[in-house]
């Protein structure tokens, strides 16, 4: 394996958190993933409010909206507390793998043509290009998905590192 290269990462939470945690993703309650659902819960809530200080002017044949509003409010808020338990989890799993980088004196990658290897303080994880399934190459960072996820901040590299393990994604995953 005399053809493999290493990356050193400098390791700074800021440069992973700027990226984990940019637009709001950690934000329990305007993440994208529960900003739709909390505008719909408060929609339905609304039109329940006004259902409920007009209850009295319903006929009895049309009192089953109140009920049917009444549960798709019970739906919307089931709905939006399990999106918002989703994204307390993985913001639990963000703060717990910082904490491990924090403290990591190690955290190195190395790869070939065939194999990719992340090393973080001698616990090392190894795999082949083929077993990544997706890749995202941006100006801050570069995101490998597979058998491992990773990503890779732009700034805790050298600009020379970074155009380096892009050039071996776009060879061996986005191909």
């Amino acid at each position: 394996m005399n053809d493999d290269k290493i990356i050193n990462l400098h390791i700074n939470r800021k440069d992973f958190e700027e990226i984990y945690l940019n637009g709001n993703q950690g934000s329990l309650f305007f993440s994208p993933t529960v900003k739709g659902k909390l505008i719909t819960t408060l929609i339905v809530a609304f039109i329940l409010l006004i259902l409920f200080l007009f209850k009295d002017d319903l006929s009895k044949e049309k009192f089953g909206i109140l009920y049917f509003v009444s549960f798709l409010f019970l739906l919307c808020t089931v709905y939006l507390s399990l999106a918002i338990n989703k994204v307390s989890r993985w913001r639990k799993e963000v703060v717990k793998y910082l904490k491990t980088l924090e403290n990591a004196e190690i955290y190195q990658i190395q790869f070939n043509a065939k194999v990719f290897k992340v090393n973080l303080n001698n616990e090392k994880e190894t795999c082949l290009w083929t077993e990544f399934t997706a890749a995202e190459i941006s100006e801050k960072f570069i995101g490998l998905e597979g058998k491992f996820n990773y990503m890779f901040p732009k700034k805790s590299m050298q600009p020379s590192d970074f155009e380096l393990l892009k050039q071996a994604v776009k060879k061996n995953v986005l191909q």
